[in-house]
């Protein structure tokens, strides 16, 4: 088979096509699970079961079907089944934020900034953090991310919107610059 050919068409007895799938998401699906669970560790491991489910699924895998849309949402569920796991412990992933006050230093006054919206991210809701996260982090469009939450459009754009509106009031005066401060 032509090593052009589309990796569904190679699958499973090229190697470079496992590779082809990985190494061109593998980037994304991690930073999915890296927002949506505050925690590197536990987004590595839900990256890697995201791409052990796709490998057991691919052999069926009908051309034309977006294999991204399928893997985000599979890493959503996967976090989410996490999230779920873990909601015993009390305390939310980010406890110790920095003093708000500026520094004289940007750099340290910029990484503040990011640390309180990633604060304040992760104190949404589940659903609007994950709404956030497809949108602006990963910056998919609004028929990709209602997709993957499996919701409508008009669903997911009320859920961006409680949210916007939530962290513009977690962040008061540095409210102008959350999105700005977004890894």
């Amino acid at each position: 088979m032509a090593a052009d050919a589309p990796w569904h068409a190679r699958w499973p007895d090229d190697d470079e096509a496992v590779r082809d799938v990985v190494d061109g998401r593998l980037d994304r699906v991690a930073a999915l699970d890296r927002r949506m669970l505050g925690d590197a560790a536990y987004a590595e491991d839900v990256a890697q079961e995201t791409f052990v489910r796709f490998w057991r699924e691919a052999a069926r895998w009908r051309a034309g079907v977006p294999i991204t849309r399928w893997l985000f949402r599979v890493a959503h569920n996967l976090c989410l089944d996490r999230l779920r796991r873990r909601r015993w412990q009390a305390a939310p992933p980010y406890t110790d934020l920095a003093d708000p006050a500026p520094e004289p230093d940007d750099a340290l006054d910029r990484e503040r900034v990011a640390t309180v919206v990633r604060a304040a991210i992760a104190a949404l809701p589940e659903r609007q953090r994950t709404a956030i996260t497809l949108a602006y982090d990963l910056q998919l469009d609004n028929g990709t991310a209602a997709a993957i939450m499996d919701v409508s459009v008009e669903a997911l754009e009320s859920l961006l919107a409680r949210a916007r509106r939530s962290l513009r009031d977690r962040l008061g005066d540095q409210r102008l610059i959350w999105l700005e401060a977004l890894p």
